[in-house]
């Protein structure tokens, strides 16, 4: 699988945005998803994660609230809405595919396929 982030931008803190990963290939349906981000200097981290069928999702604690993890099998694409963004979240975000389930999904280990990732900043 194929995939393709967007929608990243600069916003102000406490504004949002919403990431779509667009995906090619047939098994889309058969995956999980998940969203990473990684800024400058650090480690790429867990965001975000979205089982095959979209009923079980995962969010790591600091964004837990704010951000919501949604999928359309119909139309491949995987969604990241992000509210009440912070300086803290400013960061490069990747959108990644999975066979994972459970505490698998946390874990950057466990994904095979990686977009390219797109810059989000928000200004304080």
């Amino acid at each position: 699988v194929q995939l393709q982030a967007s929608g990243g931008g600069l916003v102000q803190a406490g504004g949002s945005l919403r990431l779509s990963c667009a995906a090619s290939g047939r098994t889309f349906s058969s995956y999980a998803m998940g969203w990473f981000r990684q800024a400058p200097g650090k480690e790429r981290e867990f965001v975000a994660a979205i089982n095959w069928s979209g009923v079980t999702t995962y969010y790591a604690d600091s964004v837990k609230g704010r951000f919501t993890i949604s999928r359309d099998n119909a139309k491949k694409i995987v969604y990241l809405e992000m509210n009440s963004l912070k300086p803290e979240d400013t960061a490069v975000y990747y959108c990644a595919a999975s066979y994972c389930s459970g505490y698998g999904c946390y874990h950057k280990v466990s994904y095979g396929y990686w977009g390219q990732g797109t810059q989000v900043t928000v200004s304080s």
